[in-house]
């Protein structure tokens, strides 16, 4: 998986996709680019790979600046191996018409003033978690506990 960081005017903004709501496996969910790595490929390649397929970032405009520890899901029971990249003010993003709605940009400045935990309720999910509420999206689960381990890497929580 790939967590995307262009700094441009509005300072870092970190790029996540709106899942499909018609996807089998969290439709209309926010998420960073990623999937299933292909047999025998290297966890960073198909994190370069899956963010081309999925908004068009091509692997030579994203540096790789390090990675996050790894994460399991709790639904899925996938292991999430997340890499941070920086990538050049500027890219235009093309969606994959069959995967990603649309390509959300949040400055990570907002990311913190909106950082809450709490009790999902609306997803019944009654445990404490992170979530992070933006121009009407939701981002909660993995996505949000990735979204908290980056900040908190950067000392903004």
């Amino acid at each position: 998986m790939l967590i995307p960081v262009v700094e441009d005017g509005r300072g870092p903004v970190v790029i996540y996709t709106e899942r499909r709501a018609d996807m089998r496996k969290h439709p209309g969910e926010i998420s960073f680019p990623g999937g299933r790595r292909d047999d025998g490929e290297p966890l960073l390649t198909t994190a370069l790979r899956e963010a081309d397929e999925e908004i068009g970032l091509g692997p030579d405009r994203v540096e790789v600046i390090g990675a996050l520890a790894p994460m399991g899901t709790v639904v899925t029971r996938y292991r999430i191996y997340p890499f941070v990249g920086v990538v050049a003010a500027g890219p235009d993003w093309t969606p994959s018409p069959a995967e990603v709605e649309q390509v959300l940009e949040v400055p990570l400045d907002q990311l913190v003033s909106v950082y809450r935990s709490e009790r999902l309720w609306e997803k019944r999910i009654p445990i404490r978690t992170p979530t992070f509420r933006v121009d009407g999206h939701l981002i909660w689960g993995a996505t949000a506990r990735l979204t908290e381990q980056l900040l908190l890497r950067v000392r903004l929580i």
